[in-house]
C-alpha cells in the first residue's frame, strides 16, 4: 500500500512519519529495541550484487582508490506501534538483525536495477508492497536524526552535509546531527541491549562537540520512513540550556570527531516562522527527504512545551506555515 508523505511549505516530501506528531515525545521507557544475533539473508540474484560489491571495494583498497569501509550495522526487521492500557502513550518496538554496510549498498543504490523477473527491487518491494513491511534484507539502514535548539540564543541548527560523505544525500540541508545505528558502538557489550536515545547522545557528541558534561534536553518524537532511498529514521529534538551558536563554533575550530560529514551549518531562530522560512527559501532538490519533517515536529514540541503542554499550540506552528506561504507567494 503506498504510504502518505510529509508536506511543508505546499511541499510534498519523500518522507512518511510513521508515529509521532511532535506533541508529546515518546518516552525513554516505552521504546523496546529487540536484537536477533542472525545475519540478514538475500535472495540469490541480490546476494551476487552484494559480492560484486564487495569484491570491487576490495579491489580499489588493495589499489590504493577510494573505497567505502565496511561496518557491521543492524537490520530493521519490523517497527511495531501499541500505545499503554490507561493513558495510551505509545509504545514502539522496533526489532533488529545483523547486517553490515555493504549490505546497505546493494539496496540502497539498486532500487532502480532490474532483476531476472523484470522488476526492479523498488517496483516489487516499496511500490508493489507497503514499503513499512519490506523484508529485513531492504531495510540495513536505521539513522538518528537529531534537531538542535541552543538555549542560550534560542536558534535552531541547520547542518549540511558535505558533498565528501557517499550516498544520496550528499550536500544536502540535513539535520542538526545524525547517527546510523553501529553494532561496534551502540550494541552493549552483554549484546543485548540498543538505546536509540544513546545514539542521539553520540551523534551530538561525534557530530556537534556537544559533550556528557554538557546539559541536554533530549526528547524522541517520532519515526519516519525515507520513501526515496528507503531509510527508516529517529526523530529527537535535543535543547542545549548553556549553549549557543559562538560556543558551538569555537569547540568545531578544536577539532570534531566526525567534522568531515559537514561542510556548513546554519543556525536559524527558533520560532516557527523563520525555521519554516529557511526550509521555503532553500530549493527542495537541497534538503535530504525526512529532515522538513524532523525540524517540523521540533517546531510543535517547542510549541506545546511554551503552552504548558497545551495540544493545540501545535496549530500555532500551521498558522507560522501559512504566514511563511502567503509572503512568497507559495
Amino acid at each position: 500500500m503506498p504510504r502518505d508523505r510529509f508536506t511543508v511549505v505546499g511541499r510534498e516530501t519523500a518522507c512518511h512519519i510513521y508515529e509521532g506528531d511532535g506533541v508529546r515525545p515518546i518516552l525513554e521507557d516505552e521504546v523496546r529495541v529487540k536484537y536477533r544475533p542472525t545475519r540478514v539473508q538475500f535472495p540469490e540474484e541480490i546476494g551476487g550484487w552484494r559480492h560484486a560489491i564487495e569484491e570491487e571495494q576490495q579491489r580499489n583498497e588493495a589499489l590504493g582508490l577510494p573505497h567505502r569501509w565496511n561496518n557491521d550495522r543492524f537490520a530493521v526487521e519490523r517497527v511495531v506501534v501499541t500505545r499503554t492500557h490507561l493513558d495510551e502513550q505509545p509504545v514502539v518496538t522496533v526489532s533488529l538483525q545483523d547486517a553490515d554496510y555493504y549490505d546497505f549498498l546493494t539496496t540502497s543504490l539498486n532500487l532502480e536495477r532490474r532483476q531476472k523477473n523484470g522488476l526492479t527491487l523498488r517496483q516489487q518491494y516499496l511500490e508493489g508492497e507497503d514499503p513499512a513491511h519490506a523484508p529485513a534484507w531492504m531495510n540495513c539502514s536505521f539513522g538518528v536524526n537529531v534537531a538542535v535548539e541552543t538555549g542560550k540564543d534560542g536558534c535552531m541548527l541547520f547542518s549540511r552535509r558535505s558533498a565528501h560523505v557517499a550516498g544520496p544525500n550528499s550536500s544536502r540541508w540535513n539535520s542538526s546531527a545524525n547517527e546510523g545505528l553501529a553494532r561496534q558502538h551502540d550494541l552493549t557489550e552483554d549484546g543485548g541491549t540498543v538505546s536509540l536515545y544513546a545514539v542521539a547522545r553520540r551523534a551530538l557528541y561525534e557530530e556537534l562537540a556537544v559533550h556528557g558534561t554538557d546539559r541536554v534536553e533530549l526528547e524522541l518524537l517520532g519515526f519516519g520512513l525515507d520513501l526515496e532511498n528507503h531509510q527508516w529514521a529517529g526523530f529527537f529534538r535535543a535543547v542545549l540550556p548553556d549553549l549557543d551558536e559562538r560556543t558551538l563554533r569555537l569547540r568545531w575550530t578544536r577539532g570534531v570527531t566526525d567534522k568531515w560529514e559537514h561542510d556548513r551549518f546554519e543556525f536559524v531562530p527558533a520560532d516557527p516562522e523563520s525555521v519554516l522560512g529557511f526550509l521555503a527559501d532553500e530549493p527542495p532538490e537541497r534538503w535530504t527527504p525526512c529532515a522538513p519533517a524532523l525540524f517540523y515536529l521540533a517546531l510543535v514540541r517547542g510549541a506545546v512545551q511554551r503552552a504548558e503542554e497545551n495540544p493545540a499550540a501545535r496549530f500555532d506552528v500551521e498558522t507560522a506555515e501559512q504566514r511563511v506561504m502567503e509572503a512568497r507567494g507559495l
